[in-house]
């Protein structure tokens, strides 16, 4: 998921993910390369490298394999799809209704006023639906039918959200049409909501006045827990003791845990800091971090934000919060067992012995997969035992071999080389600099991986790399022509004796995305996909009930693909592996996020994020602006900016969704 200020476009990961990864590490694509390379020899695939540069060796192999067997290739979802492009609106597979269940300034506590997008306020907008909800969980109250929706508002766009002002993060802009007054309706906008949500008559709908409803924002109080709660550079003038903190921000992707919580994962905190870190005492820490990024003028109004002012503020955010969404009262924990980084995700496994897995990516260029599992197994008898059985595991980080197989490295201080020799005075220290110690460890370096998500019925875990435009073309093979990585590609995993807890696992690529047609992208769908069912940066995923894959994806240009984002069913199994299907597309300028079923496979809720903004790799594109927007969605009221808003997918007349 794009992050703060994050235009969808490729010009965006160049001017912002740039990458702070400058250890000596092998690649994703190194690693790749020399295992297909080593195997395409061996099965002497060089003579046919042009068709496995477009096409998936593996997909091929099975495709022909089953046409010659006389085997049913059809994929297993069974829905009409979508024809891929791009335009003002969205659309869904015929048959299914998608229904707008709340939009950015809504009402979601009792007491909020009506959204006027040209009066508003903070206090207004502490009250209401935040901006660019991104990450959906479900916790069900008395039935499928009826419970929780928790959402995360990751970002603001500002030149969306308020009139005559555009985009103010440029610099020959540089922040001045900015008021305090605005950027406390940002910090408002920013956070999470829970919602106690209904079913009722076949549609879904906000149970109004509810006791559990809940706004977070970028000033809520927060605990610091875990290693890191207290150490020295935890600690702040307000907070002296390191062990409290105000707010969450730029909140991803995330996950819900057995005992009923909510985790949500800080992403790119790093530009809400403003300042210049030369010669500050965070220094080395901060430059691996991109920090501080300057996307933001808050540290202008607010001095926690300037680096200068308070030097370890930075240092209190890019950790997994775990929020109680039953309880609105409960003080939402910061847990820092799990690593700090900008983090796409924390879904959550189970081992064989009963410990809670979460896998996590660290979304930037040549950064890294980790996983994290408890010390402890989880007590599904007493959930109020698991409190806070996150403060206590191992964080680990993956490598990946040429072999196929792969290893996850244990982060533990006095361990290896993460002792006081490189710096590392402690496991606070170890957790602070999590990328540092990934990188002492030797860990593969990926192609900005987002989401982690494990397949509860086969074990599997995916992981999802978004897209690395600066891998270099002295990294291609003939059976891996990824430079320039455009449009990502998606990794399965197998972990050893099919336990997430385990040590080792095996990898391999289920897919390689962007266009098949074109031979020098080198995609590999399976045959079967059509022209409406490729797709490119993946970025969330989902597993429904039925453990399919759902990929949601983020950056698609019309410009560039002539198409929009939206969500893609992929089959993962027997000949029809790597067909893709398109599902719903999102209108212009938006990005799909948060797709999550509920256990019955009967509802599906999305997350449509930015809604309006330009296409930026389109040199015609006018910028987009409060007053010009690419599309009004979801009002289509000339009175009304574009709004990021939440759809509920149901089938016409019900049952379960693509079944």
């Amino acid at each position: 998921m794009s992050g703060t200020q994050q235009p969808i476009s490729v010009a965006y990961e160049e001017s912002e993910n740039i990458g702070t990864n400058n250890s000596t590490n092998p690649t994703m694509g190194e690693m790749i390369a020399t295992r297909f390379n080593r195997r395409d020899l061996l099965r002497g695939a060089l003579a046919v490298s042009a068709i496995s540069a477009a096409t998936s060796t593996l997909a091929i192999a099975a495709a022909d394999q089953a046409r010659a067997q006389g085997a049913n290739t059809t994929p297993s979802f069974n829905f009409k799809e979508v024809a891929a492009g791009s335009d003002e609106k969205h659309y869904v597979a015929d048959g299914y209704d998608a229904d707008i269940l709340i939009r950015w300034g809504d009402p979601v506590l009792p007491d909020a006023p009506a959204f006027d997008p040209l009066k508003q306020t903070a206090a207004a907008q502490e009250k209401q639906f935040g901006y660019n909800n991104d990450y959906l969980g479900f916790l069900p109250l008395t039935s499928d039918e009826h419970g929780l929706l928790v959402v995360n508002h990751e970002y603001t766009n500002e030149e969306l959200m308020f009139p005559s002002i555009g985009r103010q993060d440029r610099k020959d802009v540089a922040f001045r049409a900015m008021t305090k007054d605005l950027v406390d309706i940002e910090m408002a906008a920013h956070g999470g909501s829970v919602l106690e949500i209904r079913r009722v008559n076949g549609k879904w709908q906000v149970v109004p006045n509810s006791r559990y409803a809940r706004r977070i924002t970028a000033n809520t109080p927060m605990i610091i827990a875990g290693p890191a709660a207290g150490d020295a550079r935890m600690k702040t003038s307000y907070d002296p003791e390191g062990k409290n903190v105000l707010g969450m921000l730029n909140n991803c992707a995330g996950g819900m845990t057995p005992w009923g919580t909510w985790l949500t994962c800080e992403e790119n905190f790093n530009g809400y800091f403003w300042g210049k870190a030369d010669g500050h005492s965070e220094e080395r820490n901060l430059k691996r971090y991109g920090a501080p990024g300057n996307w933001y003028n808050w540290g202008v109004y607010h001095a926690r934000f300037d680096i200068a002012k308070e030097p370890n503020e930075v240092n209190r955010f890019g950790w997994v919060v775990e929020i109680d969404p039953r309880d609105p009262t409960s003080t939402p924990v910061k847990r820092t067992a799990m690593g700090r980084f900008k983090h796409e995700g924390a879904a959550g496994a189970m081992s064989k012995d009963g410990r809670y897995v979460v896998y996590q990516g660290d979304d930037e260029r040549f950064d890294y997969v980790y996983r994290f599992v408890t010390e402890t197994a989880v007590d599904l008898n007493n959930l109020a035992n698991n409190r806070n059985i996150l403060d206590r595991g191992t964080l680990s980080v993956a490598r990946y071999n040429p072999d196929g197989t792969g290893v996850w490295m244990p982060l533990i201080f006095g361990q290896g080389p993460l002792t006081d020799t490189n710096g590392f005075r402690s496991q606070a220290d170890v957790l602070i600099e999590t990328r540092r110690a990934a990188d002492l460890l030797g860990a593969t370096k990926m192609d900005r991986p987002e989401d982690v998500e494990a397949n509860p019925k086969t074990g599997k875990v995916y992981v999802l790399l978004t897209n690395n435009t600066r891998r270099k073309s002295d990294q291609i093979d003939p059976a891996n022509p990824r430079a320039d990585n455009r449009f990502g590609h998606i990794i399965e995993m197998i972990p050893e004796g099919l336990d997430h807890a385990a040590t080792t696992f095996r990898w391999e690529i289920l897919v390689r995305c962007g266009d098949p047609s074109v031979a020098a992208v080198g995609a590999s769908f399976n045959p079967n996909t059509t022209k409406d069912g490729w797709f490119g940066m993946p970025d969330n995923c989902a597993v429904d009930a039925q453990g399919r894959l759902w990929i949601a994806t983020d950056g698609n240009s019309p410009a560039k693909t002539g198409r929009a984002d939206g969500l893609w069913a992929v089959e993962t199994e027997g000949a029809a592996r790597a067909t893709s299907k398109l599902f719903f597309r999102v209108p212009n300028g938006a990005e799909m996020c948060g797709p999550y079923f509920t256990a019955n496979d009967e509802t599906l809720f999305l997350a449509i994020q930015h809604p309006g903004e330009a296409d930026d790799d389109d040199p015609k594109a006018i910028p987009a602006t409060f007053e010009q927007p690419a599309t009004r969605w979801p009002d289509f009221n000339p009175a009304m900016p574009p709004r990021p808003a939440i759809v509920i997918v149901t089938k016409t007349g019900g049952g379960k969704i693509a079944s």
